[in-house]
């Protein structure tokens, strides 16, 4: 008997993923596994756009409202998360379906991935230096040693920044030249890109703020702060929630903390579909075309 396969929706974000994910679960007798990183936070729901349970169509989701908003999120940590619901959902006959906007979290998860040593005082010279110059003063060191990493992080996300300015320290090499080959982790992997056009996206992104705003992302964030997101390293650099902490502070006008976020957004999602683009085992889909689900399922029965 072949193996179940393994599915992942790749693409960018408000490109119809989550969609595309459930239809596909529902098609493959399957079960949906987050792989966005900010999704694994209890709370962050709104600006996140977590699916509410009512909107799950009963399919079950993991990984999921995993961590505090204080807590800090590593992929290596989300490596193994997803490796061990991958392999409980084969043996129990569900075809696991993996959904996230995240180029490295995908492949941490899906391919051979290990990830290079640390070195303790490196790190905290370079936390020390977020700290006191700020995250953007070190992207753009990043920029100048590694452009294609540089591209793929976001300038506000310390986290990542530190980790591969420490990895070229370590290594010598840039930070992307020490990510693996592309392979498998298991041969029966399929992913199934989502493309759309930028007007659309555009277009999609600027609703998608305006329904989080709308639907209470201010409260969100508010109730959040009593929970410590800013303590929290990883969750209070989410886009959105970065915006609303600085709106509360006064730092912002609502006017302009929505369309920072928007325009953030955008900015992300462009680096998301770049970093997507060069992965050539992707077979992609068109966001608006009737037959989507039906391509997706013959791509699935291409593999083995």
């Amino acid at each position: 008997m072949p193996n179940l396969p393994i599915v992942a929706v790749v693409g960018a974000t408000a490109s119809g993923k989550s969609d595309l994910a459930l239809d596909l679960a529902e098609r493959l007798g399957g079960e949906v596994v987050n792989t966005d990183a900010m999704q694994v936070y209890r709370g962050m729901d709104i600006g996140t756009a977590k699916l509410p349970p009512a909107q799950r169509r009963g399919i079950r989701h993991h990984l999921l409202d995993l961590l505090d908003v204080s807590e800090p999120a590593a992929v290596a940590e989300f490596q193994a998360w997803a490796h061990a619901v991958i392999d409980d959902c084969r043996s129990r006959g569900v075809v696991p379906v993996l959904v996230g906007g995240s180029a490295l979290y995908t492949r941490a998860i899906l391919d051979v991935f290990e990830f290079p040593g640390t070195d303790p005082e490196l790190r905290a010279r370079y936390a020390d230096r977020l700290a006191t110059e700020g995250p953007e003063a070190l992207h753009a060191e990043l920029a100048r040693l590694d452009p294609e990493a540089a591209e793929g992080i976001i300038a506000t996300n310390g986290r990542r920044i530190v980790r591969a300015l420490e990895v070229i320290a370590l290594t010598g090499e840039p930070f992307t030249a020490t990510l693996p080959e592309a392979t498998y982790r298991d041969p029966d992997t399929v992913q199934i890109g989502v493309d759309i056009d930028r007007e659309a996206l555009d277009a999609r992104i600027a609703q998608r703020v305006e329904a989080m705003w709308t639907g209470g992302l201010v409260d969100e964030v508010r109730r959040l702060e009593g929970a410590g997101l800013r303590d929290g390293l990883t969750a209070s650099r989410a886009i959105g929630y970065r915006q609303v902490l600085a709106l509360l502070d006064g730092e912002l006008t609502e006017e302009e903390a929505r369309e920072q976020t928007t325009r953030g957004t955008r900015r992300f999602a462009r680096r998301q579909d770049s970093w997507f683009r060069k992965d050539p085992r992707i077979t992609w889909v068109a966001y608006d075309d009737p037959e989507r689900v039906e391509r997706a399922l013959e791509a699935v029965g291409r593999i083995g």
